[in-house]
Protein backbone atom coordinates (compact mmCIF):
# COMPACT_ATOMS: atom_id res chain seq x y z
CA UNK A 1 0.00 0.00 0.00
CA UNK A 2 1.12 3.54 -0.07
CA UNK A 3 2.20 4.82 3.23
CA UNK A 4 -0.66 7.17 4.43
CA UNK A 5 0.40 9.62 7.09
CA UNK A 6 -2.80 12.06 7.16
CA UNK A 7 -4.51 11.10 10.73
CA UNK A 8 -3.96 10.47 14.20
CA UNK A 9 -1.50 7.82 15.29
CA UNK A 10 -1.65 5.87 19.08
CA UNK A 11 2.19 6.05 20.20
CA UNK A 12 1.03 2.89 22.31
CA UNK A 13 2.63 1.98 25.56
CA UNK A 14 4.47 -0.89 26.11
CA UNK A 15 2.40 -3.31 28.94
CA UNK A 16 4.27 -4.72 31.71
CA UNK A 17 2.99 -7.61 33.88
CA UNK A 18 2.74 -6.53 37.32
CA UNK A 19 4.31 -9.41 39.10
CA UNK A 20 7.21 -10.33 36.86
CA UNK A 21 7.47 -7.28 34.73
CA UNK A 22 7.69 -9.10 31.59
CA UNK A 23 6.09 -8.15 28.35
CA UNK A 24 2.20 -8.70 28.09
CA UNK A 25 1.43 -9.74 25.01
CA UNK A 26 -2.35 -9.59 25.58
CA UNK A 27 -2.93 -6.83 27.21
CA UNK A 28 -0.95 -4.99 24.44
CA UNK A 29 -2.91 -6.44 21.91
CA UNK A 30 -5.68 -5.42 23.51
CA UNK A 31 -4.91 -1.43 23.26
CA UNK A 32 -3.87 -1.95 19.51
CA UNK A 33 -7.21 -3.47 18.85
CA UNK A 34 -8.82 -0.27 21.16
CA UNK A 35 -6.83 2.07 19.30
CA UNK A 36 -7.58 0.87 15.64
CA UNK A 37 -11.52 0.20 16.51
CA UNK A 38 -11.76 3.72 17.66
CA UNK A 39 -10.66 5.04 14.43
CA UNK A 40 -6.77 5.85 14.40
CA UNK A 41 -5.16 5.76 11.19
CA UNK A 42 -2.34 3.37 13.06
CA UNK A 43 -0.05 2.90 15.28
CA UNK A 44 3.64 4.05 16.76
CA UNK A 45 5.16 1.07 18.01
CA UNK A 46 8.13 1.29 20.54
CA UNK A 47 8.18 5.61 20.70
CA UNK A 48 8.49 7.62 24.05
CA UNK A 49 5.40 7.11 25.33
CA UNK A 50 6.31 3.32 25.00
CA UNK A 51 9.08 3.81 27.17
CA UNK A 52 10.94 2.45 24.58
CA UNK A 53 14.41 3.39 26.18
CA UNK A 54 13.67 0.73 28.79
CA UNK A 55 12.74 -1.86 26.38
CA UNK A 56 15.72 -4.59 25.23
CA UNK A 57 15.74 -5.48 21.37
CA UNK A 58 14.15 -8.58 21.87
CA UNK A 59 11.17 -6.79 23.84
CA UNK A 60 10.95 -4.45 20.70
CA UNK A 61 10.69 -7.28 18.41
CA UNK A 62 7.92 -8.79 20.16
CA UNK A 63 6.13 -5.96 20.53
CA UNK A 64 6.28 -5.17 17.03
CA UNK A 65 5.14 -8.65 15.99
CA UNK A 66 2.54 -8.41 18.22
CA UNK A 67 1.36 -4.47 16.67
CA UNK A 68 1.57 -6.09 12.93
CA UNK A 69 -0.46 -9.04 13.35
CA UNK A 70 -3.27 -6.59 14.98
CA UNK A 71 -3.02 -3.69 12.44
CA UNK A 72 -5.05 -4.40 9.44
CA UNK A 73 -3.08 -3.86 6.06
CA UNK A 74 -5.20 -0.65 5.34
CA UNK A 75 -3.63 1.09 8.77
CA UNK A 76 -0.28 2.12 9.39
CA UNK A 77 2.20 0.78 11.94
CA UNK A 78 5.41 2.67 12.88
CA UNK A 79 8.86 1.52 14.38
CA UNK A 80 10.71 3.72 16.72
CA UNK A 81 14.41 2.78 15.90
CA UNK A 82 16.17 6.05 17.52
CA UNK A 83 19.52 4.76 18.86
CA UNK A 84 22.42 6.38 19.80
CA UNK A 85 24.53 5.09 17.10
CA UNK A 86 23.97 5.35 13.49
CA UNK A 87 24.69 1.91 12.92
CA UNK A 88 22.24 0.45 15.59
CA UNK A 89 19.46 2.72 14.21
CA UNK A 90 19.90 1.43 11.03
CA UNK A 91 20.02 -2.12 12.02
CA UNK A 92 16.88 -1.40 13.64
CA UNK A 93 15.24 -0.30 10.25
CA UNK A 94 16.69 -3.47 8.85
CA UNK A 95 14.68 -5.33 11.74
CA UNK A 96 12.06 -3.32 11.89
CA UNK A 97 11.00 -4.16 7.89
CA UNK A 98 11.47 -8.19 8.30
CA UNK A 99 8.69 -7.78 11.00
CA UNK A 100 6.26 -5.69 8.84
CA UNK A 101 6.77 -2.10 10.10
CA UNK A 102 5.22 0.32 7.40
CA UNK A 103 7.46 2.97 8.21
CA UNK A 104 10.34 3.96 11.11
CA UNK A 105 10.23 6.90 13.54
CA UNK A 106 13.76 7.74 14.41
CA UNK A 107 14.10 10.57 17.29
CA UNK A 108 17.30 11.91 16.68
CA UNK A 109 21.08 11.39 19.12
CA UNK A 110 21.22 13.47 21.82
CA UNK A 111 23.32 11.67 24.63
CA UNK A 112 26.22 13.49 23.13
CA UNK A 113 23.88 16.64 22.60
CA UNK A 114 26.53 19.21 22.14
CA UNK A 115 28.00 17.34 19.32
CA UNK A 116 24.82 16.80 17.24
CA UNK A 117 24.66 19.99 15.18
CA UNK A 118 23.24 20.39 12.08
CA UNK A 119 26.66 18.90 10.07
CA UNK A 120 26.41 15.56 12.52
CA UNK A 121 22.72 15.26 12.43
CA UNK A 122 22.71 15.59 8.87
CA UNK A 123 25.04 12.68 8.25
CA UNK A 124 23.03 10.52 10.69
CA UNK A 125 19.69 11.01 9.05
CA UNK A 126 21.17 10.58 5.23
CA UNK A 127 23.15 7.76 6.23
CA UNK A 128 19.69 6.20 7.95
CA UNK A 129 17.99 7.23 5.17
CA UNK A 130 19.75 5.86 2.75
CA UNK A 131 20.43 2.17 4.24
CA UNK A 132 16.32 1.81 5.37
CA UNK A 133 14.70 -0.36 3.43
CA UNK A 134 11.29 1.25 4.63
CA UNK A 135 10.20 4.76 4.86
CA UNK A 136 11.90 7.18 7.12
CA UNK A 137 10.09 10.16 9.70
CA UNK A 138 12.42 12.08 11.84
CA UNK A 139 10.84 12.68 15.08
CA UNK A 140 11.88 16.00 16.94
CA UNK A 141 11.21 15.85 20.88
CA UNK A 142 13.56 18.65 22.77
CA UNK A 143 11.94 17.58 26.00
CA UNK A 144 14.03 14.57 25.67
CA UNK A 145 17.00 15.76 23.23
CA UNK A 146 17.54 18.65 24.80
CA UNK A 147 17.51 20.70 21.53
CA UNK A 148 15.42 21.28 18.55
CA UNK A 149 16.21 20.09 14.93
CA UNK A 150 16.96 23.15 13.15
CA UNK A 151 14.23 24.48 10.41
CA UNK A 152 17.08 25.10 7.42
CA UNK A 153 18.23 21.33 8.20
CA UNK A 154 15.00 19.61 7.45
CA UNK A 155 14.09 21.72 4.82
CA UNK A 156 17.29 19.64 3.57
CA UNK A 157 16.44 16.58 5.07
CA UNK A 158 13.07 16.95 3.07
CA UNK A 159 13.89 16.04 -0.08
CA UNK A 160 15.60 12.73 0.47
CA UNK A 161 13.58 9.99 -1.45
CA UNK A 162 13.32 8.09 1.95
CA UNK A 163 12.54 10.42 4.24
CA UNK A 164 8.82 11.06 4.38
CA UNK A 165 8.11 13.28 7.18
CA UNK A 166 8.49 14.50 10.59
CA UNK A 167 6.79 14.14 13.91
CA UNK A 168 7.36 17.44 16.14
CA UNK A 169 6.74 17.17 20.13
CA UNK A 170 8.44 20.35 20.80
CA UNK A 171 4.60 22.22 21.47
CA UNK A 172 6.38 25.53 19.61
CA UNK A 173 3.47 26.27 16.67
CA UNK A 174 5.90 28.81 15.17
CA UNK A 175 9.09 26.10 15.03
CA UNK A 176 6.10 23.65 13.70
CA UNK A 177 5.19 25.99 11.38
CA UNK A 178 8.75 26.29 9.98
CA UNK A 179 8.72 22.90 9.49
CA UNK A 180 5.53 22.97 7.71
CA UNK A 181 7.33 25.19 5.37
CA UNK A 182 9.07 22.40 3.92
CA UNK A 183 6.24 20.12 3.48
CA UNK A 184 5.22 18.99 0.22
CA UNK A 185 3.49 15.97 -1.51
CA UNK A 186 6.33 13.31 -0.33
CA UNK A 187 6.79 15.18 3.44
CA UNK A 188 4.33 15.67 5.85
CA UNK A 189 4.53 17.36 9.54
CA UNK A 190 2.94 15.24 12.15
CA UNK A 191 1.87 17.18 15.43
CA UNK A 192 2.91 15.73 18.54
CA UNK A 193 1.36 17.47 21.07
CA UNK A 194 -1.72 16.82 21.73
CA UNK A 195 -3.02 19.90 23.51
CA UNK A 196 -2.46 21.51 19.62
CA UNK A 197 -3.76 19.00 17.25
CA UNK A 198 -6.53 21.47 16.14
CA UNK A 199 -3.97 24.61 15.78
CA UNK A 200 -1.47 22.14 14.39
CA UNK A 201 -4.02 21.34 11.55
CA UNK A 202 -4.93 24.74 11.08
CA UNK A 203 -1.50 25.60 10.44
CA UNK A 204 -1.01 23.00 7.76
CA UNK A 205 0.12 19.84 9.70
CA UNK A 206 -1.66 16.82 8.05
CA UNK A 207 -2.29 14.53 11.17
CA UNK A 208 -1.14 13.62 14.64
CA UNK A 209 0.82 10.68 16.73
CA UNK A 210 -0.69 11.87 20.35
CA UNK A 211 -0.48 10.13 23.50
CA UNK A 212 -3.17 11.98 24.80
CA UNK A 213 -5.23 9.62 21.68
CA UNK A 214 -4.20 6.68 24.17
CA UNK A 215 -6.72 7.56 26.49
CA UNK A 216 -9.12 9.76 24.21
CA UNK A 217 -8.85 7.73 20.78
CA UNK A 218 -12.64 8.61 19.81
CA UNK A 219 -12.22 12.65 20.85
CA UNK A 220 -9.21 13.17 19.60
CA UNK A 221 -10.26 11.12 16.05
CA UNK A 222 -13.20 13.43 15.98
CA UNK A 223 -11.05 16.48 16.33
CA UNK A 224 -9.24 15.92 13.26
CA UNK A 225 -12.33 14.70 11.13
CA UNK A 226 -14.06 17.83 12.33
CA UNK A 227 -11.31 19.96 10.97
CA UNK A 228 -10.86 18.11 7.56
CA UNK A 229 -15.17 18.41 6.38
CA UNK A 230 -14.04 21.91 7.75
CA UNK A 231 -16.34 22.20 11.07
CA UNK A 232 -13.54 24.37 13.37
CA UNK A 233 -16.36 25.26 15.34
CA UNK A 234 -16.43 22.06 16.71
CA UNK A 235 -12.74 20.85 16.70
CA UNK A 236 -12.13 23.66 18.53
CA UNK A 237 -14.42 23.03 21.51
CA UNK A 238 -13.89 19.61 21.53
CA UNK A 239 -9.93 20.88 21.35
CA UNK A 240 -10.30 22.89 24.65
CA UNK A 241 -11.96 19.82 26.09
CA UNK A 242 -9.02 17.86 26.05
CA UNK A 243 -6.30 20.26 26.25
CA UNK A 244 -6.11 20.09 30.05
CA UNK A 245 -5.54 16.36 29.82
CA UNK A 246 -2.76 16.60 26.95
CA UNK A 247 -1.30 19.09 29.61
CA UNK A 248 -1.05 17.62 32.70
CA UNK A 249 -1.98 13.73 32.02
CA UNK A 250 0.88 13.91 29.24
CA UNK A 251 3.10 16.91 29.88
CA UNK A 252 3.13 16.87 33.70
CA UNK A 253 2.60 13.53 34.71
CA UNK A 254 4.31 11.69 31.42
CA UNK A 255 4.24 7.40 31.29
CA UNK A 256 2.68 7.12 34.28
CA UNK A 257 0.20 9.41 33.47
CA UNK A 258 -0.71 7.97 30.32
CA UNK A 259 -0.85 4.98 31.71
CA UNK A 260 -3.08 5.75 34.73
CA UNK A 261 -5.39 7.41 32.63
CA UNK A 262 -5.72 4.08 30.38
CA UNK A 263 -6.73 2.23 33.24
CA UNK A 264 -9.24 4.52 34.21
CA UNK A 265 -10.65 4.44 30.21
CA UNK A 266 -10.98 0.93 30.79
CA UNK A 267 -8.28 -0.24 28.71
CA UNK A 268 -4.59 -1.67 30.04
CA UNK A 269 -1.80 0.57 31.16
CA UNK A 270 -0.54 -1.15 34.06
CA UNK A 271 3.00 -0.27 35.82
CA UNK A 272 5.77 1.50 34.58
CA UNK A 273 9.08 0.02 34.16
CA UNK A 274 11.69 1.19 36.89
CA UNK A 275 13.35 3.53 37.47
CA UNK A 276 10.00 5.01 36.27
CA UNK A 277 7.50 5.00 39.12
CA UNK A 278 3.89 4.95 39.14
CA UNK A 279 1.74 7.58 40.19
CA UNK A 280 1.00 8.10 43.83
CA UNK A 281 -2.76 7.82 45.18
CA UNK A 282 -2.46 12.02 44.89
CA UNK A 283 -1.84 11.97 41.25
CA UNK A 284 -4.21 9.15 40.21
CA UNK A 285 -6.63 11.20 41.88
CA UNK A 286 -5.87 13.94 39.63
CA UNK A 287 -6.20 11.93 36.78
CA UNK A 288 -9.53 10.32 37.72
CA UNK A 289 -10.60 13.85 38.51
CA UNK A 290 -9.73 15.09 34.98
CA UNK A 291 -11.34 11.98 33.26
CA UNK A 292 -14.30 12.05 35.51
CA UNK A 293 -14.51 15.61 34.49
CA UNK A 294 -14.60 15.61 30.61
CA UNK A 295 -16.84 12.26 30.82
CA UNK A 296 -19.54 14.46 32.78
CA UNK A 297 -18.87 17.47 30.23
CA UNK A 298 -20.18 15.02 27.48
CA UNK A 299 -23.12 13.76 28.74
Amino acid sequence: MSLRLDGVFGPVVSTFKRDSGDIDTAAFTANVNAHIAAGELGVVVCGSTGEAALLSEMERFELLEAARRAVPSDRVVLMGTGAESTRLTVRRCHEAQTVGADAVLVVAPHYYGSAMNSDALRAHYTQVADASPIPVLLYNIPKYMHFKIPPELIAELAKHQNIVGIKDSSGDLDLLKSYIAAQSDSFTVLTGNGGQLHPALMAGARGGILAVALFLAERSVAIFNAHTRGDHATAERMQAEIKPHAATIVGELGVPGVKAAMDIAGLHGGPVRAPLMDLDAAARARVAALMSGLNAAAA
